[in-house]
């Protein structure tokens, strides 16, 4: 049996720009957290996204956090989050001592369904129970539906985090991913469109916002001689050396967005015919960066399933994953209060993300196509 290399599904796109930008840093001797790179880094973001403000931090989790802590959200408060995401989107709630109520997707978007939080916001409203914030998800790299999001949460005077972990580059009636809400918060984790191995940002027009979260992510240090502190603080900041990197990866982000689309497009071209297949929507009022590629096969039409699936491309060394299990069957989430949920469960039941990423040659994604079909029969 021939043995063939390993085909990631997201698998971080470097080259000799990252290289030399990370070897600037280390010469520089600035090797410590924050340096010129992290302020470069975060210019770089505010034009990207034309959002007044940017923070380089640790993580996009620790966005995500810090913007809670920002609005004051704690214990006895609720949050609305889609249900269809990944953990951390639910977990940063709980880190602040808050509930998440987690909502379904739309069939258009896979993201928050609007006419679910509207319904859940005037339920909420007439009882005197409003969310401290909703959290929307920029989902495989699609934007939400901004034009009723931000319409109904500005009528209940709730604000909005937007986790656009996956959605850097995509944009909403020609908007950025980013510019959505009091915040903004992305992901430069291994397996996103840009990586600097770990990290994150957070953008926002609010000048004063930002600058809490900054402060409160370098400690809550205090600028006088000694180690003075007014705030509980967090180690959150972005490395220099890291930063370098990601400079590298933003500078290729458009090159990197093409290739996965062209790679999108392809998987739609030559599998679409394939009994009980479709592909995660694409809506026309968004441009999505086509971070992952996500198909939907339908049980009930081919015996050839998910979860049949998964392993038959296992065994060729093709890495798939299915897609997000929604946060209201997670169980440490159980119990938790869920608007709807059947359109999440049955994205998860259905839906197999197939490798994506932007270093995926035509020969190993036609290794991918014919493994499929194979498996299929």
């Amino acid at each position: 049996m021939t043995e063939y290399e390993q085909i990631y599904l997201s698998p971080p796109d470097v080259g000799t720009v990252e290289r030399e930008l990370l070897l600037e840093a280390f010469d520089s001797n600035w090797i410590a957290p924050l340096g010129p790179f992290v302020d470069a880094f975060e210019e770089d973001f505010v034009r990207l996204t034309g959002v007044g403000n940017a923070v380089a931090l640790s993580s996009g989790t620790a966005g995500l956090h810090l913007a809670l802590v920002r609005l004051g959200v704690g214990p006895g408060d609720d949050v609305i989050v889609p249900t269809l995401t990944f953990a951390a989107t639910a977990f940063a709630v709980t880190y602040v001592g808050a509930q998440p109520v987690f909502i379904d997707s739309e069939r258009d978007t896979w993201n928050l369904n609007p006419t679910l939080l509207e319904g859940e916001l005037a339920r909420r409203s007439a009882s005197g129970t409003l969310p401290a914030a909703v959290i929307t998800v920029d989902l495989y790299g699609q934007c939400a539906d901004y034009d009723a999001i931000v319409d109904v949460c500005e009528r209940y005077d709730v604000p909005i985090i937007e986790d656009a972990a996956e959605g850097l580059g995509a944009t909403w009636q020609g908007r950025p991913a980013g510019s959505f809400g009091v915040a903004a918060v992305f992901s430069f984790n291994g397996n996103k469109i840009i990586t600097t191995s770990g990290g994150g940002m957070l953008v926002s027009d609010d000048a004063g916002f930002a600058a809490d979260i900054r402060h409160r992510a370098t400690q809550a240090r205090e600028p006088v001689p000694h180690y003075e502190h007014n705030l509980i603080g967090f180690n959150y900041r972005l490395s220099n050396l890291l930063a370098a990197v990601g400079r590298g990866q933003l500078a290729g982000l458009a090159t990197k967005i093409a290739r996965r689309r062209a790679i999108g497009e392809r998987y739609r071209a030559e599998l679409s015919d394939l009994p009980g297949w479709s592909f995660n929507p694409l809506d026309p009022r968004g441009e999505p960066n086509h971070w992952l590629t996500v198909a939907q096969i339908d049980p009930d039409i081919t015996g050839a399933t998910r979860t049949v699936l998964e392993p038959a491309l296992a065994s060729e060394r093709i890495e798939c994953r299915p897609a997000w299990k929604p946060m209201h069957l997670q169980p440490v989430f159980a119990g938790a209060p869920v608007v709807g949920g059947a359109v999440a469960e049955e994205i998860f039941d259905r839906g197999l993300c197939l490798p994506s990423g932007s270093s995926l040659t035509e020969d190993q994604q036609t290794r991918v196509i014919e493994a499929v079909r194979r498996a299929v029969g």
